[in-house]
């Protein structure tokens, strides 16, 4: 029989330790925990039974209960493998690293070689929720330092040194989880915990939503739960839903009034996801869209146009992007950068520009074809093809009016269009998987 695993996930400092330690007190599992760095488990000290290595010298520490922490260097997959054929358990706690992103992790026990002995069974994301208030649902943003809106660092400007945002990193491990466990909620009031709930609920519209103090959770909560579902995970993520919503109603709104002569969209973006020559491929699955309500001032909308961004324009909004934006996501394109295709990310005070894909107009004319006649209803712009931008927009107190009219500013005027690109001072990625980061003065 497969052994279930639960994935935990959050930032450092959320919470992760606390609950952990608690689980293991109070349940009569054998349960192996997995962690990066076996001091970075806090566990008590009565709870240690004996310090121990495994023939390869990486360190398993045993536990009174009956329970392991290890922390096993190497590949994922290789070493919870290693751990299943070395040692009896029930259970497996992987505890991800504050700076892990748990899709890479879940895949492994889905369709990689750790899907043999294992079976995933939910991705819990811990988030503390003074820290995660501040940030995204406070008056003024703070940035991923802790430093208030209202001194604001110099502006940074791109970071070529392809370092993720700690904001953007955080979002992604809430947007890609079954269970949200927001903790420290003694740290907020109660109007202040619903407005993080609120956020949360927008951002992972899929994942139930528990909170907590002194990270206390039944144990029930965390085990055997059964709600991992990958397709649903992938694709659960606010930013994705209002972007394939848009995608819907405009569909629906050419099919209904074929006469207004504007661009409508056909296909589904899954943001990025490549084929092997890196074009951008599209997924055309059926999906349920949820429009989430709006609550303390919480609002999802979508920006789609079919001219490019002036890149200068551009990245100086993106230096000064409003305060009530919480998040924003989607595929950008940028004028001189005619093959890439740009994902943009903004989450806390910075944007990251990422190279996710090739835009399928800047392939030879056969692998053009090729994508087209297997994508019939794919979107498509006689002089440039499939390049557009479409970004998700999540936003607080925000007018997303105004956001929209400063976006437009930014797109190239018609004679600019006439333009030479390339004269264009650009700080934008050229390379695949090459990415900037842009630091909001907000």
């Amino acid at each position: 029989m497969s052994v279930p695993v639960t994935v935990l996930c959050g930032e450092l400092g959320a919470g992760k330790t606390t609950l952990l330690s608690a689980l293991l007190e109070s349940t009569d599992r054998e349960i192996a925990v997995l962690v990066n760095d076996v001091g970075s488990v806090n566990v008590d000290a009565d709870l240690v039974e004996a310090r121990t290595d495994l023939r390869t010298g990486e360190e398993v520490v045993a536990l009174e209960n009956g329970c392991i922490c290890c922390s096993l260097g190497g590949e994922l997959s290789r070493s919870v493998i290693q751990l299943w054929k070395e040692h009896d358990f029930e259970y497996l706690v992987v505890e991800a690293s504050g700076v892990g992103e748990p899709e890479p992790i879940a895949r492994q026990f889905v369709r990689g070689p750790a899907g043999g002995p294992y079976d995933l069974d939910a991705v819990v994301t811990v988030v503390d929720a003074r820290r995660f208030h501040d940030r995204f649902a406070a008056t003024g943003a703070i940035d991923d330092a802790g430093v208030a809106a209202d001194d604001p660092p110099e502006r940074q400007g791109p970071d070529e040194t392809g370092s993720r945002p700690l904001g953007d990193l955080l979002l992604e491990q809430v947007e890609f989880c079954d269970l949200l466990v927001v903790n420290k909620c003694d740290l907020v009031s109660e109007t202040e915990r619903e407005r993080v709930v609120g956020i949360l609920e927008t951002l992972q519209p899929r994942a139930e939503i528990v909170t907590t103090e002194y990270g206390s959770l039944e144990p029930d909560a965390l085990l055997e739960s059964g709600r991992f579902d990958l397709e649903a995970a992938a694709e659960s993520a606010g930013w994705k839903r209002a972007i394939e919503a848009d995608a819907d109603d405009r569909e629906g709104s050419e099919r209904d009034h074929d006469d207004d002569g504007h661009d409508h969209e056909h296909d589904h973006w899954d943001g990025g996801h490549e084929s092997d020559d890196g074009a951008n491929e599209h997924d055309h699955s059926d999906h349920e869209h949820a429009h989430p309500p709006e609550r303390y001032g919480i609002e999802v909308d979508t920006y789609h146009r079919r001219r490019p961004f002036h890149p200068e324009r551009f990245e100086a909004l993106l230096a000064d992007l409003p305060a009530g934006l919480v998040r924003a996501k989607g595929l950008c394109w940028i004028a001189g950068r005619d093959r890439q295709a740009i994902t943009m990310s903004y989450a806390g005070s910075a944007t990251t520009l990422e190279v996710t894909g090739r835009w399928i107009a800047s392939l030879s004319e056969e692998r053009r074809e090729q994508y087209r006649r297997a994508q019939d209803d794919l979107s498509w712009d006689e002089e440039w093809g499939d390049r557009e931008t479409r970004l998700a927009l999540i936003g607080r107190d925000l007018s997303m009016d105004d956001l929209h009219a400063r976006l437009d500013d930014c797109l190239l005027t018609d004679a600019e269009m006439d333009a030479d690109w390339s004269t264009f001072e650009n700080a934008a990625p050229t390379g695949m998987g090459e990415s900037v980061t842009i630091s909001s003065d907000e």
